[in-house]
């Protein structure tokens, strides 16, 4: 069954990508979510002719993703938390403290673009990947350090 994803959806695609999924999948899951379409041969020509009116403003929104990755480029963040004296964290650094943590310098990222290699459950410095646009992607630096 071929569909068109009005979201991205992690593992499958991206925002009006047309893709081929099995049946129930999409009957019983994407389409009542309102996360795709039935690609119909309509729906294909109506998504085509779409697609061209955005291509400026993807191109627009990708510029500016790049700029913002530039300056975020080789940057360090810290972050504070409490720690054992051993410099274990009482919890764990996740991406909603990241995304403050970037909010707080004049970044603004949703917590769900932010993915993290490894949790942060030691003081120290981890990497964590910032997704800025589906093309445009930056490694940032973590530093975990006792409050």
């Amino acid at each position: 069954m071929e569909i068109i994803l009005r979201e991205d959806i992690q593992n499958l695609g991206h925002k009006n990508d047309i893709v081929k999924v099995k049946n129930g999948y999409g009957r019983n899951y994407l389409i009542p979510q309102g996360l795709a379409i039935l690609a119909t041969p309509g729906a294909k020509k109506v998504h085509a002719e779409n697609l061209r009116q955005r291509a400026h403003k993807e191109e627009k929104i990708k510029n500016e993703a790049l700029e913002v990755a530039k300056t975020l480029e080789g940057k360090s963040f810290t972050i504070g938390a409490k720690a054992s004296s051993t410099g274990k964290i009482f919890g764990s650094v996740n991406t909603i403290q990241i995304a403050e943590a970037l909010t707080k310098e004049g970044f603004s990222v949703e917590r769900k673009n932010i993915s993290m290699k490894e949790d942060a459950k030691e003081l120290g410095t981890f990497n964590a990947t910032v997704k800025l646009h589906r093309e445009v992607k930056v490694d940032i630096s973590i530093e975990v350090v006792a409050e």
